[in-house]
């Protein structure tokens, strides 16, 4: 785990960085890129742990939105959706993990006409950290857990979110 918990603090400098303005969204997705696979070169096979769980969905997030910027066809935009899909995966596998609590999610005001009225956020009240969908079956299951409110709010990272890459 030391290896994850240097992975997550070097993300929050990293983070820390872009919220002042010394890198760019482009910049912060890159290097977040470059941490991730420097850690691992692939993903966990099991997440049996919520580090775990948020270090797939950090990995396969970076992945989906480095395919993304670098689309060039049809299949890249394939293999970006191939990255968010196993990237819910492990939002999925880390909400049940924490079994539900500790959790407040909710939709969020985008300027993207495709993610208006998709994309929610998730908290992760205990670890400081945010996630971010647009999965139905995750949507289905946060509300049967009454943690998602349907209000939608501005993103606690709305500059990020809102900001083009």
């Amino acid at each position: 785990m030391n290896a994850l918990n240097k992975y997550f603090r070097y993300r929050q400098s990293l983070i820390e960085q872009y919220i002042k303005g010394d890198m760019t969204k482009g910049e912060y997705l890159i290097e977040n890129l470059n941490a991730v696979l420097s850690l691992k070169s692939e993903p966990f096979k099991k997440i049996d742990s919520v580090e775990k769980g948020l270090f797939n969905y950090q990995y396969f997030n970076a992945l989906a939105k480095d395919a993304k910027m670098n689309a060039e066809n049809a299949f890249d935009g394939e293999k970006a959706n191939y990255y968010y899909e196993k990237k819910d995966y492990a939002t999925l596998k880390v909400i049940e993990m924490l079994n539900y609590k500790g959790i407040s999610a909710y939709p969020i005001y985008v300027k993207s006409k495709t993610l208006k009225g998709k994309l929610f956020e998730i908290v992760l009240e205990n670890y400081n950290m945010i996630l971010h969908s647009t999965n139905e079956l995750i949507l289905k299951r946060l509300k049967e857990e009454s943690v998602f409110n349907d209000d939608i709010r501005k993103s606690i990272i709305d500059g990020y979110i809102n900001q083009r890459y």
